[in-house]
């Protein structure tokens, strides 16, 4: 029994914090947003492709994503976004 209780007072906290933090999204991502993830997803193969290790893949996915948020949101402000 109480381990139900924990498993609906997870549920239903994590349902909470993802509704209050829904309301303070924005509707559309931003240019750094795009290439943060684009980065991340580029960093991660990388990272994986080089070190062959969880370790080298986190750090791929870190330096993908500031990378690549940096230069997409360069782009943006040179296009005049």
């Amino acid at each position: 029994m109480k381990r139900i209780y924990a498993s609906c007072l997870l549920a239903v906290s994590l349902a909470y914090v993802m509704l209050f933090n829904a309301g303070c999204a924005s509707t559309y991502p931003t240019a750094g947003e795009v290439g943060a993830a684009r980065g991340a997803a580029a960093g991660a193969i990388a990272g994986q492709a080089i070190g062959r290790n969880t370790k080298s893949t986190l750090i791929g996915v870190g330096v993908g994503a500031v990378g690549g948020a940096v230069l997409n949101d360069q782009r943006a402000r040179q296009r005049g976004y």
